[in-house]
């Protein structure tokens, strides 16, 4: 069998001996077959690769078909709600239909989905990676003509068609705010090291620094990973011979973390620019000063690249960078003390 299509029914047959029928029996759990004839077709399954038609099996009683897969880290963050949006809006208009699950940040929880979506034979998988994932037994599905399309973060182990945002350029634009502003104690609250999207955002502060000539000082980076975390790691920040006097959020979560830290301890004097915008942001005390991404943009050019893919593109791999911008509200322009 080739390994540029995907296995069938018939390929497993053939390397049992049985009929298709059999097989099919035993994917659809629908009618007697031996124990030992259905371990060996359960063992073929795996040694071929086999993903069960559940589509097709839908089609035949009238289910509707033609879905997209989408793998997101966290349902409940509103940055990956609004990218699923955008996705939908896209996909929406071409008749698709869209299901969505949650990876819970795990690589575990993600390669599952993705088995469970394959399994569905989607027309297509969108894919927002979680830290550690390995993303190369996809090539077999890419190579057989699935669009898979990575958003936010770049696949681990493997060229595939992606879209980010200008994350280092926007860190960096967000930083130099803050030195424009005289401060040169700048702390960076992010997410887990292992995050692409932390990676580049650290490099864009970084940059910052550099560009300034202000030494980086390691005992000014903390890690964030949600509000509670970030709230102690701005009061460690803040407490010391040299506290930082201005605070790099480096996504939503760090930036209300931070925002809540800061209200806990009554300090308003601390300079904040945080990386994604927030709701109610411009009603805060100051109004905070972001970096924002355009997420609805994101999904809707992942759509956009699958669709192209459905349509017959053969291109090589490419990156879309959905470009960030500088919101400035007062948070981010408040001078050191």
């Amino acid at each position: 069998m080739s390994k540029a299509r995907r296995a069938t029914m018939s390929d497993v047959a053939r390397e049992v001996g049985v009929t298709a029928k059999t097989v099919s029996r035993v994917v659809n759990d629908d009618g007697p077959v031996a124990a030992e004839t259905r371990a060996r077709i359960l063992e073929a399954m795996g040694k071929l690769g086999f993903q069960p038609n559940l589509m097709a099996r839908n089609m035949r009683v009238g289910a509707r078909d033609s879905t997209v897969g989408l793998v997101i880290p966290d349902m409940g963050n509103p940055f990956f709600g609004t990218v699923a949006g955008g996705v939908e809006s896209a996909v929406r208009a071409r008749g698709l239909t869209l299901i969505v699950g949650s990876s819970e940040e795990t690589a575990e929880r993600e390669r599952s989905l993705i088995s469970t979506f394959l399994a569905r034979r989607v027309t297509a998988l969108l894919i927002v990676p979680s830290a550690g994932g390995d993303h190369r037994p996809l090539r077999a599905e890419r190579a057989a003509g699935l669009p898979v399309v990575f958003l936010d973060r770049l696949a681990g182990g493997l060229t595939a068609d992606s879209v980010v945002s200008s994350n280092r350029e926007g860190a960096r634009a967000g930083v130099a705010q803050l030195i424009r502003h005289g401060h040169r104690r700048i702390a960076f609250i992010g997410d887990l090291p292992a995050l692409y999207t932390r990676r580049e955002r650290f490099q864009g502060y970084r940059d910052a620094l550099a560009e300034a000539g202000i030494p980086f000082d390691r005992d000014l980076v903390e890690i964030g990973h949600d509000h509670e975390a970030a709230a102690a790691a701005v009061t460690r920040l803040l407490d010391g011979r040299e506290p930082a006097t201005a605070v790099f959020a480096a996504n939503n979560f760090a930036s209300t973390g931070v925002i809540l830290g800061l209200g806990r301890l009554g300090r308003r004097e601390v300079a904040v620019v945080g990386f994604d915008d927030l709701p109610l942001a411009e009603v805060l005390e100051p109004a905070l000063t972001v970096v924002a991404q355009d997420p609805a943009a994101m999904g809707r050019a992942a759509a956009e690249l699958m669709m192209a893919r459905l349509d017959g593109e053969r291109s090589k791999a490419r990156t879309v960078v959905i470009p960030t911008r500088l919101i400035t509200r007062g948070s981010g322009e408040i001078p050191p003390p």
